[in-house]
């Protein structure tokens, strides 16, 4: 055993010029671990975002600031989106399903915010139709859309096996999360890049990033968000307007089922406001192109 032991005399005839060479490589590793872990913390707690007043956001003239329009703006993150884009200095269109909730959440926002101008367009993207794309079109022709928010979305109401789902199901939720989000940003992205500045945000989610048993249609439009946003980012970012998904774990809402916050499971009010202080940067999505990962701890 004493064999296999290298003795202090070998060890001291090593060249001093190798002892040298492995110590800069050893103080070199840890230092680019440090600059890692350092870059991380300053990335998802320190650094600023991009400033809202970048897209036209006024809170000191309510009503003269850009329109941001929010997808799915009735519950959860939507809602959550339309009313802090509002507190920011927003006007908002607000696109969702059931017009009665539409015009509550405006009524909500005008009066909380005077001087705030809404705009509600009732759609349903399960079951979309030409009519209802090109009303949206038209009604918003006038506006100054600076900030598209694609938030809507549907999962399965419960864990299935993809041999066994429901069709109706299935293809719902590919109108809604792929034929949905596409529709809207195909009427505004030549919008935005005329005006040559903008943001467009789409909610992907970690089932898309991760292969996920049991939710696999869900996950696949979720993964189809993370790749087209990232292609539709190098396009736009040409005319100066900013594209990024946001990849989502869990958060307290309907779609996740859960009731309570937890560490991992923010809530709605928590996952927006970090999403909108840290725009531009990669959350705990570092070394993702175009990607973010809202950090609310």
């Amino acid at each position: 055993m004493c064999h296999n032991l290298i003795s202090q005399q070998q060890i001291e005839q090593v060249p001093q010029c190798v002892v040298l060479s492995f110590a800069a490589v050893g103080v070199v590793a840890v230092a680019l671990v440090l600059f890692a872990v350092l870059r991380a913390v300053a990335e998802i707690h320190i650094l600023p975002g991009r400033a809202l007043s970048r897209y036209g956001a006024n809170t000191r003239s309510r009503g003269a600031g850009s329109w941001a329009l929010v997808t799915g703006a009735t519950d959860g993150i939507g809602r959550e989106f339309a009313m802090q884009l509002a507190a920011r200095g927003f006007n908002v269109v607000l696109a969702s399903r059931t017009l009665a909730k539409l015009e509550a959440l405006a009524r909500e926002i005008e009066s909380k915010y005077v001087g705030t101008k809404t705009l509600v367009q009732a759609i349903d993207f399960s079951q979309p139709s030409e009519a209802q794309y090109g009303e949206l079109a038209r009604n918003t022709l006038h506006l100054d859309v600076a900030v598209l928010v694609n938030n809507v979305g549907r999962s399965h109401d419960m864990p299935v096996a993809f041999a066994e789902s429901d069709v109706d199901e299935m293809e719902g939720i590919v109108n809604v999360n792929v034929l949905g989000t596409l529709r809207v940003t195909r009427i505004f992205a030549p919008r935005l890049a005329a005006r040559r500045n903008g943001l467009i945000l789409s909610i992907g989610s970690f089932s898309g990033q991760l292969a996920t048993p049991l939710l696999a249609t869900y996950a696949g439009s979720k993964a189809f968000l993370i790749g087209w946003s990232q292609a539709l980012a190098e396009e736009m970012r040409r005319v100066n307007v900013d594209v990024a998904v946001l990849n989502t774990f869990f958060v307290v809402s309907n779609m996740s089922k859960l009731r309570r916050p937890t560490l991992m499971a923010p809530t709605p009010k928590q996952y927006v406001a970090a999403a909108l202080s840290r725009l531009g940067r990669p959350g705990g999505a570092i070394g993702r192109v175009y990607t973010t990962t809202p950090c609310t701890t």
